[in-house]
């Protein structure tokens, strides 16, 4: 019988032989076998829990936010900064985000070196932790509490305010004060759960909204069309409005800075969101951009929105909107509001050509609104029963015409950071002035009161050589001061009786300050005896016998006289004694000069027949004494040196003449072109021409000429038009015109020498105007490169004409010009604002016109023993006040510049003190008499009239028509020890006709300002 496959039913079938036991482990590597793995469920379980938990942690965290609260507060706490002495490069600045750009944050990078080379130096600056600089270079806005508000604060010496500007012009100060209306339209239509969720939420997220966006991207990128579904937050729209490039998002790397910023600033002060939420409602409310209109400029927020779009009230369209009583008033509020809470998606579509698709979004928000219960029947009718209606002529009260303290003070400010002045009341900066408000104030008070009778009057401004009462409301009054002090010249005033005109006639004028200028040559003329005296007084009477000095060249021949008679003598002793030459007040010579003989009068006819010193000169400011003494300056310039232009003309047979003469072509050529570069650089067309012309006497053959040199190509009609403007009261028909227009034609025979004599200017000068109209981009080297002909024909051409009379007369001329350039040199180192003088001795007389403010340095610089001191009204700047991008900078004391020799200084106070003691300021004695025991000089100073006239002469020189243009009386002074400046009166145009007030008029009106200023200068307000 057979035993059965398979079932063990007896025990020898279950029963396995020790060897074959032994045999098994040994295929099996002599391990035993394991019993086959039972299945254990309570695993099963613990995944299921696992994935439970993890699940639940998810939603609770999506809920409640707990771990990234943590996360984030924890970072924001190590992202910061600290304020330190001094300048750091532990710091980083913005981009081109419009918030930065407009509190100028961007720019700071770039304004903080150039303010260290204007003066400035950097006292204190915020510094940023490594952590924050890292957190910044990843392209992330570092986390503050934003300004929702600013604006440029100016402040005087003494802390007070001068002028503030904040913009949004209007804020909701505080987050309950928000109608609660406003706030649900807002969140309703932007973000509905900000205030509903746990107080650790983070309000950067709306979960369910990016998940909506993320979904939309993704069809999109699929080639899906859907409709695009926005996923930002509040928190984020500020990011990005304020922060990222023109306010836009690009792309999903915007979109991930905007979130990561949002979320960290949300959480800056604490894991509890729910105040920042009611912080970003508040800043979104009161910043967000809505366009802007011609009237307000950029409007941003709600608030400036509604008065900028609709001429509404913001506080009162607040207050109806809390209104629990449904009104008309209300609903158009109601409106109004909602309008501006959509036209915040495409504000300048919907607020400008898109008004009527704004309209319809209103109507249709306004049903969704009562759909969920946000307004009630009564506030739904009201809204949807009301007209919204744009009005943007409004002007916030903050948009007014400002003082002129502060308009000067803004145009500096504006000027020193490149910014224009809309721009820079926008900026986050509070910036400290040297002025003195009250004094200002207290001044600018008084100039006022002059325009009336009973003012003028009381300052004894009525009379003979002052004012009529008729005139008394035509004259314009100006006065600055400033105090000299270790850290530079402050302006502490500076004012005038046109409080509400933007012209500054102290440094926005070029005018004709008449013996003004007097003050100016002579301290040309005493640094000159200064510069003679260190040349030669050292050596003996015998070898100064035997110099060679051309004859013309008298203050050369005096000084080395009078070191002759007087060996060893002092500096002091020697000008002392060059005040003392004489010169003749005769009339009745003619002078070659500006290309032509002149004559010139003096102010008074008794004063013709003296032979004055020049300190009685001085005194009495008479004109013919100055203007020989101009005389001999020039012929100083021309003749003094071994290197002077004179020296081509000693020896006409000389055969190095040639060699000689192109070497100094080339030399004097190159400095000659590099100053005309100098003084037409940065001007357009119309600019430099105009600067040429202004530097001649204007005549039709001399504008004729030089007009066709410059504009070859110019057709007849541009000519004309041309001419017409620049003359516009000449006797000449358009047939005369036109005749020259031929005459100086580009194809006629006149050369470049030739040209320059009919202009009367310097052949070289003309030259490049015609060069640079033609190359306008050019550089100088280029400039001189193309120069090489032209400087030999500027020199060659003077020894090449047949007539001698001729060519000497055209070597004075060229030889003036050149003289002049040197006399402007010296002067613009005196800090004379202009680029050129009339080349002729009526500069001596005011004819090549001055600056009040200009005046006032050149008295500070007698006043400061010869020393340029730095001349400024702004002394320190605080750029973005609690921001990380804080910075403050202050003046930096710099080392004066000794540009006269202390003596000149010295000798030039004690003469302009005997002006007020002995000549023309002598009516100012009385009201400010020398303090007893002072031995200094208390008061100097050196008096103006200016009577600008366009006159029309003859061929013989005689005077057809005289027409004023303006008039002018100035007084440049000094008081005390320390403090100097400048007074003028004007009268500008056709109506100065009727005046002829001298500077009697600016020094009474100084004499009634002596109450105001003395016991200032006893005891000033700031140091």
């Amino acid at each position: 019988m057979s035993k059965p496959r398979s079932g063990k039913t007896s025990a020898e079938q279950v029963v396995i032989p020790v060897h074959l036991q032994r045999m098994k482990f040994d295929n099996v590597r002599d391990k035993p076998p394991q019993p086959p793995a039972k299945p254990v469920r309570y695993e099963r379980w613990l995944y299921s829990l696992l994935v439970l938990a993890l699940l639940s942690g998810i939603y609770l965290e999506y809920r409640h936010s707990t771990l990234q609260s943590l996360f984030w507060q924890q970072l924001a706490q190590r992202l910061t900064y600290q304020t330190e002495p001094g300048a750091t490069a532990a710091v980083r600045y913005p981009g081109s985000g419009p918030y930065d750009q407009r509190a100028g944050y961007s720019l700071l990078a770039d304004w903080l070196p150039l303010l260290t080379q204007s003066g400035f130096h950097i006292l204190q600056q915020n510094r940023f932790s490594p952590a924050l600089l890292r957190y910044h270079d990843w392209g992330f806005n570092p986390p503050y509490r934003q300004k929702m508000q600013f604006g440029l604060s100016l402040y005087d010496c003494r802390a007070e305010p001068v002028f503030e500007f904040k913009k949004p012009a209007y804020q909701f100060a505080d987050y309950t004060q928000v109608a609660p209306l406003l706030v649900d339209m807002l969140l309703f239509i932007e973000n509905r759960h900000l205030l509903q969720d746990p107080p650790y939420a983070n309000p950067a997220i709306d979960w369910n909204r990016l998940a909506a966006a993320m979904l939309s991207q993704t069809k999109k990128s699929l080639g899906f069309d859907t409709p695009a579904a926005g996923g930002s937050t509040l928190a984020t729209q500020i990011e990005k409005y304020q922060h990222s490039d023109q306010g836009f998002t690009s792309g999903f790397s915007d979109k991930f800075q905007q979130l990561i910023s949002a979320s960290t600033r949300a959480y800056l002060t604490d894991r509890d969101t729910q105040d920042s939420r009611r912080q970003i409602i508040l800043h979104y409310l009161n910043t967000v951009p809505l366009a802007a209109t011609p009237q307000l400029g950029e409007v941003h927020g709600l608030g400036e929105g509604l008065q900028a779009w609709f001429n509404a009230n913001p506080a009162e369209v607040n207050r109806l909107l809390q209104q629990q009583q449904p009104s008309a008033e209300q609903g158009l509020a109601l409106r109004q509001s909602l309008a501006l809470i959509i036209g915040q998606r495409r504000p300048s579509y919907y607020l400008l050509q898109g008004r009527a698709d704004l309209m319809q979004l209103v109507d249709s928000h306004l049903r969704l609104l009562r759909q969920h219960k946000l307004l009630s029947q009564g506030q739904f009718e009201a809204a949807t029963q009301s007209t919204l209606t744009f009005d943007t002529q409004a002007s916030l009260s903050q948009h007014r015409d400002f003082d002129k303290t502060a308009t000067i003070l803004r145009s500096r400010l504006a000027s020193l950071l490149n910014r224009s002045v809309y721009q820079l009341d926008r900026l986050d900066l509070t910036a400290h002035s040297t002025l003195d408000l009250r004094m200002q104030q207290a001044v600018g008070n008084y100039l006022q009161q002059l325009s009336s009778e009973e003012g003028a009057n009381k300052a004894g401004l009525i009379g003979q050589r002052l004012l009529s009462s008729e005139q008394l409301g035509r004259v314009r009054y100006s006065f600055t001061l400033y105090q000299s002090t270790a850290e530079g010249n402050k302006l502490r005033i500076q004012t005038d009786n046109q409080s509400q005109q933007p012209f500054d006639l102290n440094e926005g004028s070029k005018l004709e300050l008449g013996s003004t200028a007097k003050l100016r040559m002579l301290v040309t003329y005493l640094e000159i005896i200064a510069e003679l005296h260190q040349l030669y007084a050292e050596e003996a009477p015998e070898q100064l016998r035997f110099l060679d000095i051309a004859p013309q060249d008298q203050l050369t021949q005096w000084a080395i006289s009078y070191l002759i008679d007087q060996p060893g003598v002092s500096l002091t002793s020697m000008l002392e004694a060059a005040l003392e030459r004489t010169y003749s007040a005769d009339p009745r010579s003619s002078f070659f000069t500006g290309g032509g003989l002149h004559t010139f009068s003096n102010f008074r006819r008794e004063d013709n027949n003296l032979t004055p010193t020049l300190r009685q000169a001085l005194q009495e400011s008479i004109n013919l004494p100055f203007v020989r003494l101009t005389q001999d300056i020039v012929q100083y310039s021309i003749h003094h040196g071994e290197s002077s232009s004179y020296q081509l003309l000693k020896n006409d047979q000389d055969p190095r003449r040639d060699q000689y003469l192109r070497r100094f072509a080339e030399q004097e050529g190159v400095v000659f072109l590099s100053r005309f570069w100098r003084k037409y650089r940065n001007q357009d067309s119309a600019q430099r021409l105009q600067t040429f012309f202004s530097g001649l006497r204007q005549t039709p053959e001399r504008l004729a000429a030089s007009y066709r040199f410059i504009y070859p190509l110019h057709d007849e009609l541009t000519f004309l038009q041309r001419m017409r403007q620049q003359l516009p009261d000449s006797p000449l028909t358009d047939i005369q015109w036109r005749n020259l227009y031929k005459k100086y034609a580009a194809d006629a025979s006149f050369s470049l020498a030739d040209q320059a004599y009919l202009a009367r200017s310097h052949p070289l000068e003309l030259w490049l105007l015609a060069y640079v109209e033609q190359h306008p981009s050019a550089s100088l080297s280029e400039a001189i490169t193309a120069s090489a002909n032209a400087r030999q024909q500027a020199y060659q051409w003077l020894f090449r004409t047949q007539s001698r009379s001729a060519r000497d007369t055209r070597i004075r001329t060229v030889l003036e010009v050149e003289a002049f350039w040197d006399i402007h040199q010296r002067w613009q180192r005196l800090g004379y604002p202009f680029d050129f003088l009339v080349p002729s001795l009526a500069t001596a007389l005011g004819s090549s016109g001055d600056r009040p403010a200009a005046l006032a340095e050149l008295m500070g610089i007698i006043v400061n023993d010869g020393r340029r001191q730095p001349l400024y009204r702004i002394e320190q700047l605080d750029f973005a006040k609690n921001t990380p991008y804080f910075a403050s900078l202050a003046r930096r004391s710099e080392r004066a510049v000794q540009v006269l020799p202390v003596e000149v200084a010295q000798v030039l106070r004690q003469a302009l003190a005997e002006v007020v003691t002995e000549g023309t300021g002598r009516r100012l004695q009385s009201a400010y008499p020398t303090p007893a025991g002072r031995l200094a000089p208390f008061i100097g100073g050196k008096t103006g009239t200016g009577d600008n006239r366009l006159s029309l002469v003859s061929a013989r020189g005689d005077t057809i028509q005289s027409t004023a243009i303006n008039r002018t009386a100035t007084f440049a002074f000094y008081l005390a020890d320390n403090y100097f400046g400048v007074i003028s009166v004007y009268v500008p145009g056709s109506a100065a006709e009727g005046f002829s007030f001298t500077s009697a008029l600016p020094l009474q009106v100084l004499n009634g300002m002596a109450d105001i200023l003395q016991p200032y200068i006893r005891a000033p307000g700031c140091q």
